[in-house]
């Protein structure tokens, strides 16, 4: 865990992925009756309302201090990019011999970064708990093209820096039958990055 300069605290490089939020109700059978239940919430709703509470102290902290009203694609991008001195993934420069190799020999004095896939979770966390905070869908600063590029060139120089081949899931066709006939469907396939992660060296 890392610290801003107030002593606020922030913890990257551990994105959880792939969970949804889980249930919160749960129904009494026979009574018909539902019951809220107590759980405590999943591993996905803690990271975000963390990711959430760590962007609203940046804004805070920001010179000068920004509302969220006022945060735009740009900012988030500064955001993103001020996370990386808390990363913790080698990113090869280019001078650098190790500079494309998957697995290289020995150890270097290149930065430590955050990796594409945490910040692709974490984009996708804050986007979530924009709207969940009564956020504006169109307004939303972490959807925005900007993010979208930032994100892919992170995506495609850590790819080059790092030897890792990255290739897009094909989607696969299912086909359901239905009382009216079969309907196609597709189903898995999209981009990697609900993980953390993209490897380490």
């Amino acid at each position: 865990m890392s610290h801003f300069p107030n002593g606020a605290t922030t913890y990257m490089d551990s994105a959880s992925g792939g969970e949804g939020p889980s249930s919160t109700a749960t129904t009494s059978v026979g009574s018909g009756s539902t019951e809220a239940s107590a759980q405590p919430p999943s591993r996905y709703e803690s990271q975000k309302r963390r990711d959430w509470n760590t962007f609203q102290q940046y804004l805070r902290n920001h010179k000068p201090p920004l509302t969220l009203g006022r945060c735009s694609g740009a900012h988030v991008i500064e955001f993103l990019k001020y996370l990386d001195q808390f990363g913790k993934t080698k990113v090869h420069v280019t001078g650098c011999p190790h500079f494309g190799q998957l697995n290289p020999p020995g150890p270097c004095a290149c930065p430590l970064k955050q990796a594409w896939g945490s910040l692709d979770a974490l984009i996708g966390r804050l986007r979530a708990a924009y709207e969940e905070n009564g956020g504006r869908p169109e307004a939303n600063p972490f959807g925005a093209k900007a993010v979208r590029i930032y994100l892919r060139e992170v995506r495609e120089s850590q790819a080059k820096a790092r030897g890792i081949p990255y290739e897009k899931k094909k989607r696969k066709r299912t086909t359901a039958t239905t009382a009216g006939g079969e309907v196609e469907g597709s189903s898995g396939g999209g981009d990697v990055g609900t993980g953390g992660d993209i490897g380490r060296s």
